[in-house]
């Protein structure tokens, strides 16, 4: 099984682990979708790839108003002693920013915004807190903004999606 694959079991999983709570999702965007980007973009404009050239990463939207979100910087090092609380502080620090992943509930308004309810996330700041992406939707490609990004507040977040068939 490829790494992407894995990657998808897991967020299958983990979109299926979460309680129903609504049924009220916007048909549009329920599905799977493949990250394509994940950029910070500085005030003079200078985009930064956070998890570099290819990012990989899931995002499912289900019926039910349930999300799963998974990125990951596509070369990652692996851990010396094959053990993860065996880390160096090295490797622990470039698997924490070479990675973001969350889940809980979204509602879309009609000013084009997807309001994430968040569970939980790998950022435990973001856990129980509600975050705002405007969005646009081109065909199969989902682009939000992240106006307060986990890494360099100075940034404007912007990430891109491509739904998988």
């Amino acid at each position: 099984m490829t790494p992407f694959n894995i990657l998808k079991a897991v967020a299958l999983g983990l979109c299926l682990s979460i309680p129903t709570a609504r049924a009220d999702a916007p048909p549009f965007l329920v599905g799977t979708w493949s990250v394509v980007r994940v950029d910070n973009v500085l005030p003079d404009g200078t985009h930064v790839a956070l998890y570099g050239p290819h990012p990989e990463g899931l995002l499912i939207f289900d019926a039910g108003g349930r999300y799963s979100l998974q990125l990951l910087r596509a070369a990652r090092t692996r851990f010396a002693a094959n053990d993860k609380s065996q880390g160096t502080p090295a490797e622990l620090k470039a698997a924490v920013e070479g990675s973001n992943a969350h889940f809980g509930h979204y509602t879309i308004d009609p000013a084009h915004t997807i309001r994430f309810e968040i569970d939980h996330a790998s950022f435990p700041n973001w856990d129980g807190t509600v975050q705002l992406r405007n969005f646009t939707l081109v065909g199969d490609r989902l682009t939000y903004v992240v106006p307060s990004p986990t890494t360099d507040r100075a940034a404007t977040g912007e990430v891109e999606w491509q739904r998988l068939p």
